[in-house]
This record gives structure tokens, sequence and C-alpha cells, in this order.
């Protein structure tokens, strides 16, 4: 379905049927809501699942001016709104991460719990330029000039070639995501930091981490787990997309933390 929210053109899909709590899954930079067709399919039976593509991704329209992750959470927030939904469970991956902490900590009555994959609470400075350089490349170059060092970093050489077609629809949707949509997104992924406020989140958490991530090391998302009071960590033999690469494991992690709270 599309609806406009934040005047973004944005593309979602809610299932309902179940009747049961919310749980929210938010994508990675250069994803789409596609990447979590498996895991909504095992959930909607227990819980009314939502997915959407972020702006600029996906079906979703390109902003037309620059924004940070207090309009990404805000989306999500009206997005929320127009399917009816007043709470949540939200798991985000990589940039979806991002999204998530964001939200929680802008919008904290709306949030049941947390799982927070492959992700960091800030950008360092010395970090922020590499940003600038993706952002630049891919306006001039397209997202074709990252898609081998992406799919290189996103997944380790052994699922990459046991799992030859999940990582060409990755690639794919990588490939069809519109360049400024990308490049606006690198842009607000250079300036995110709510490092200093994770002690404000009093909300379950559950951090997993790859262990050969190379682009957010799984000390990294640990850190971040230890700001959060009661958190969660797991370590998962992936790459930078453990809910993918590790499917079946972290299919039975998230069940299991959600059914811990019931």
């Amino acid at each position: 379905m599309q609806v406009t929210v934040n005047g973004i053109d944005t593309h979602y899909v809610f299932e309902d049927r179940s009747g049961g709590p919310a749980l929210a899954f938010i994508h990675q930079l250069g994803g789409d809501l596609s990447v979590w067709d498996t895991l909504a399919g095992h959930f909607r039976h227990r819980h009314s699942v939502l997915r959407y593509d972020v702006r600029g991704h996906g079906a979703s329209a390109v902003a037309s001016e620059p924004f940070g992750f207090a309009q990404l959470a805000a989306d999500l927030s009206a997005l929320f709104d127009v399917t009816g939904i007043e709470h949540a469970h939200l798991v985000g991956m990589s940039m979806g991460g991002m999204i998530a902490q964001q939200f929680a900590l802008d919008y904290p009555a709306r949030v049941f719990t947390l799982t927070l994959c492959d992700t960091t609470s800030r950008t360092p400075p010395q970090a922020r330029a590499t940003w600038n350089e993706r952002a630049a490349t891919v306006r001039h170059d397209g997202l074709a000039a990252l898609a081998d060092a992406t799919m290189a970093r996103w997944f380790t050489a052994d699922f990459r070639h046991s799992h030859a077609q999940t990582v060409a629809q990755i690639r794919d949707v990588l490939l069809r995501t519109p360049s400024e949509g990308y490049a606006m997104a690198c842009e607000a992924l250079r300036d995110f930091d709510v490092e200093a406020r994770l002690g404000q989140l009093r909300v379950p958490t559950l951090a997993v981490a790859g262990r050969y991530d190379n682009g957010t090391p799984a000390s990294v998302t640990q850190a971040l787990a230890k700001s959060i009071e009661g958190s969660h960590f797991v370590v998962l033999d992936a790459a930078h997309l453990a809910p993918v690469e590790e499917s079946h494991r972290f299919t039975a992690l998230l069940e299991t933390f959600l059914k811990q709270l019931v």
C-alpha cells in the first residue's frame, strides 16, 4: 500500500490478520521491506506485522530536502497513526536499528521492545568523511559502483557461495535504490548520534551482532547494548546482515525474546 506521511509517498505492508501485538521491521541502507519477507511470514500468525520502505528506498519517494533521523523516526510514527498502531515491538537492522533507537527516544510510549541488529548509536567524527564520499560516489556513478563491495561487507564468503540467490535478490534491491535517496540517507547517517541519550531508554532490548561484521564490528553493537539498562547481547556467525545470514537462529532468538515479555 502507499500513503503520504510527512510529505513522503511511502510504501508499506501491514498484516493485521492475527490481532496480536504490533511488530515493526525497519530495513538497512540500500534495502527495502522485502528483506523481512521470511521473518514477517513467521511472525504474522501471532503479531500484526508492519514493514515499510524508508524514504528514498524501494517504492517510497525520495525527499526533496535533507533530513535527519528525527525525521525518519517521525515518518514511522506517522505510519503508526495511519495503520492504527499505538505501540509496537521494533526490529531494526543497521540503519534501521538507528531509526529504531531514535524512535524509542522520541516516542517512548509507542515502543514495547527494541531489537537492534548490526548497528551503532553514533557515527564518530573520524568516520563522517566516509559517508560524504559514499554519497558523492553514488551521485556520480550510481549504486553499481558500490554493489560488489557492499555484498562482500554484508555477507560472509561462505554465505555468498551457498545462498547465491538470496544475495542476488538483495543486490538487486540495492541496485534499484534511487541514487539520491541513498545519498541523502548517507548524509543522515553521517550526522547520527544518540549515544548520550541511550541511558534514557527503559525498554527491554535485544542487541544482535555479526561475528564477522567489519562494517559495524560486534564490539560496537555490544557497547550500545551496555548503555541500555537490562539489555541482552548476542553474537551470531554472520557478517553485517546477521538476521538474513543467520535467519533461523535470529528468528528463534527474536521469538524467545518476545515470548518472555508476554
